[in-house]
């Protein structure tokens, strides 16, 4: 079940803490009252509850010095997943569309690997699909399959597999391996492209198990004598930073598509909006024919997410400078995504005509600029580029793109140590280097 929000927070931090205690049920136990010498609580505001503001709450908590007092405060409008991350693909590899291993994309693996782990940990799934249904799992481990669609596509593919990750492989297969593997495949080039490795992500539901990691981290270091750590999640809207001015040590924006609408930020990040729509589609209960349990997913023009032998996500359109942040998808919309996506999909899996669509969902997705290193996630301080004198220090996570399952856990790793030792020299300059253009 998604996590209940608290009650609007009061203004004054006096009263927080009361607040959260009362939602005990629904939040990390608040701490007790401190002993007599103990230092005041660090407070921290992470704005989302999406890939990269869980991400930061989850770094916060674990990262803050032992015997210390932390208490991390979430807010999202929508809750848990509410936003962009919540609709997304869900596919999770290090590379890029060429099959060419991402800048730092080893530690960029790394560290969404160890976040999904502990979110299954925490979901009671380690290890395994994760569901006695299949279309309820937390990841599917049954690998991506990409197979090119031009001569072009195919030699950059066959060069770039060269080079891979070991704990991310690259298989170069003929047509036969890669239909054995998902019959009725369309090779049309002899020559596909398997990560045996690589995940489909059910986003919704990896994001309310990260938050409930985050819940369980709090509860076991306040059960301790040693340390108090809270954490709170709160359904409000954010309608600018200047009313968490002072509230809180650092406050950290991890908005999306939605920061740069914060009137203290209104044409001062280099963010392009995209909206992107994702197709659902399920194969009807009469068909006997139906997709392989251990068949991994598709990379094409467009991507087929299996979640199971009957159901799948098609995507993504990508509408540039859209403010339109609805999930909600209008029929008219719907039937443009299906007109776009449908095609490129039908052309390396035709089967996909035998499946009935059910629904579409669709999110804005932060595009940051390209860079020598490809485009990276915007990291760093912002009370610079706001230019107003505040008690907090304000922080930014944005710009992660389509790519928000594989840059999330770093990009929170390194804005947390970068905001618990107040110190954005602890943030690699390649993440930063944004605010000097």
């Amino acid at each position: 079940h998604p996590p209940s929000p608290l009650p609007p927070r009061p203004r004054l931090l006096q009263s927080l803490g009361s607040c959260s205690r009362r939602a005990a049920t629904y939040a990390a136990s608040s701490p007790s009252p401190s002993p007599p010498g103990w230092p005041r609580p660090l407070r921290y505001a992470v704005l989302g509850a999406g890939f990269a503001g869980l991400s930061v709450a989850w770094h916060l908590l674990k990262q803050s010095p032992k015997d210390s007092r932390v208490s991390v405060d979430v807010y999202d409008e929508n809750g848990v997943g509410g936003g962009a991350s919540g609709v997304s693909g869900g596919l999770l590899h290090p590379y890029s569309p060429k099959a060419k291993l991402l800048w730092r994309g080893g530690e960029f693996w790394k560290e969404s690997m160890d976040l999904l782990r502990s979110a299954e940990k925490a979901n009671g799934t380690a290890g395994s699909d994760g569901a006695s249904r299949d279309d309820e799992a937390l990841i599917w481990r049954r690998g991506i399959l990409r197979p090119p669609t031009t001569e072009k596509a195919a030699d950059i593919l066959l060069e770039n597999a060269q080079s891979c990750l070991q704990s991310c492989s690259l298989q170069v297969l003929d047509s036969d391996a890669a239909q054995r593997l998902i019959p009725g495949l369309r090779v049309p080039l002899n020559l596909a492209i398997y990560m045996p490795l690589a995940l489909n992500i059910n986003p919704r539901k990896y994001l309310q198990a990260l938050f409930s990691a985050c819940q369980n981290v709090a509860n076991e270091a306040s059960a301790s004598s040693s340390e108090q750590k809270e954490f709170n999640l709160y359904n409000e809207h954010i309608d600018n930073l200047h009313q968490f001015s002072g509230d809180y040590d650092a406050v950290i924006i991890c908005l999306g598509g939605k920061a740069s609408s914060l009137p203290e930020l209104t044409n001062k990040l280099p963010l392009r909006t995209c909206r992107g729509v994702i197709a659902e589609f399920r194969l009807p209960s009469d068909t006997v024919e139906k997709y392989g349990s251990r068949s991994p997913s598709i990379l094409s023009d467009a991507w087929l997410a299996f979640q199971g032998p009957r159901t799948v996500s098609v995507g993504s359109t990508w509408q540039w400078k859209s403010d339109n942040h609805d999930p909600s998808v209008s029929n008219e919309e719907a039937r443009s995504a299906m007109e776009e996506l449908l095609p490129k999909a039908s052309a390396v899996y035709p089967g996909i005509s035998k499946w009935d669509y059910v629904r579409a969902r669709a999110g804005i997705r932060a595009m940051p600029p390209l860079t020598a290193n490809g485009s990276l996630p915007l990291l760093g301080c912002l009370n610079d580029v706001i230019g107003e004198r505040s008690n907090s220090a304000f922080w930014l996570v944005g710009g992660l793109g389509a790519r928000g399952l594989l840059y999330h856990g770093l990009a929170g790793k390194l804005t947390a140590k970068a905001v618990i030792s107040s110190d954005e020299n602890m943030i690699p300059s390649e993440f930063t280097c944004w605010k000097r253009v």
